[in-house]
């Protein structure tokens, strides 16, 4: 058999993006025999079983020829076939963690996490254990997608470690393809309220720029011009909520999800997230020379050590029961008091 088998990864060892599925994209050999798509695509997709396929397939996430076909469905010469399938599983062991994590909504398929600043969501290297997934295979132990030792168990998409907000987590095979299926069609809203430096200009606006890996920095994402061969496409939408002279709160909603998109984002528009080492945020970039005033920074810097983002609501439909589901998270309590203290320091002026 000689099918076009392209294999568009989302979430490459090196890119580390947000989302955490791949999309193929199959070209039927022309002397291709009928055979059931289910056996067909087990055959040529490498480490996933034909339960997977077939979940994927019940879920919607397999199109064939511009429609959802399902597992008996046939697949004939030079069908074009596109499916969307969470990563497989990484090969080292998981170590269940009894880690208290904040559960905003659970039922039957999924449940939502509000994740608090400081966790990693899934272990890698350099960060085997503390993780979200460690905490989540422990807490659904008795669930059969999170014993089989996967480091990305029931997620479709992650946030930063140092920003805090919503995530949300499959707890079934079926759930998780839909899910993924979601994120690739960019039907998921998210929501983001960022702290950023300086008075934005406009009051709501779009950035488009390609993000990837930054030339120069290895731990950095860049804007590349929208088009070029660097990076991958992304979209921010953005609004000034309110500004306090040398910060903004902003609310970014995402297209896309890129690695560090909204700090990449902003940094690119001159606006870098308060206290955002990466990206240069971790210094004083507005405001006066006055000691008062530096020494008022430093006391925002410490109540709020990590940069100012919050993943404020997330929207979806349900893949089992197709409603669609809206949640919003409250602030995590360092981006709360960081906030009172600019609005106080606004106040006094």
């Amino acid at each position: 058999m000689t099918e076009n088998i392209q294999n568009e990864n989302i979430d490459l060892e090196n890119q580390n993006g947000e989302e955490l599925y791949e999309h193929f994209a199959i070209v039927v050999d022309k002397g291709q025999t009928l055979l059931r798509i289910d056996k067909f695509l087990t055959s040529r997709i490498e480490n996933r079983s034909r339960s997977k396929i077939q979940a994927a397939l019940e879920s919607g996430s397999v199109m064939v020829n511009g429609r959802a076909m399902r597992p008996s469905y046939k697949v004939k010469p030079l069908d074009n076939i596109s499916i969307v399938m969470p990563y497989p599983r990484r090969e080292f062991e998981i170590t269940p963690e009894n880690i208290p994590i904040n559960i905003q909504f659970e039922d039957d398929n999924l449940l939502i996490v509000n994740k608090n600043a400081g966790m990693v969501v899934h272990p890698g290297f350099g960060n085997r254990d503390g993780t979200l997934v460690n905490a989540l295979t422990y807490h659904l132990r008795h669930l059969p997608l999170f014993q089989e030792g996967d480091t990305r168990a029931g997620l479709v998409h992650r946030i930063d470690k140092n920003t805090s907000g919503l995530l949300v987590v499959a707890k079934d095979d079926y759930t998780h393809v839909g899910l993924a299926k979601q994120f690739f069609d960019h039907s998921i809203e998210r929501t983001y309220h960022a702290l950023v430096w300086g008075s934005v200009k406009e009051d709501s606006g779009t950035i488009v720029g390609n993000i990837g890996r930054s030339l120069r920095d290895r731990l950095k994402m860049s804007v590349f011009p929208e088009g070029s061969e660097e990076g991958k496409h992304a979209v921010t939408h953005y609004k000034v909520l309110e500004r306090m002279h040398y910060v903004s709160l902003i609310e970014c909603k995402l297209e896309t999800g890129r690695t560090h998109q909204i700090r990449a984002h902003m940094e690119h528009l001159g606006h870098p997230l308060f206290n955002d080492e990466r990206y240069g945020g971790d210094r004083v970039l507005r405001g006066t020379t006055y000691t008062k005033y530096k020494q008022f920074i430093d006391n925002c810097f410490k109540i709020m050590p990590r940069h100012g983002l919050h993943a404020l609501s997330l929207g979806f439909t349900h893949p089992k029961t197709k409603e669609h589901m809206n949640f919003v998270s409250e602030y995590a309590d360092d981006f709360k008091e960081c906030l009172e203290k600019w609005r106080a320091y606004v106040a006094t002026r």
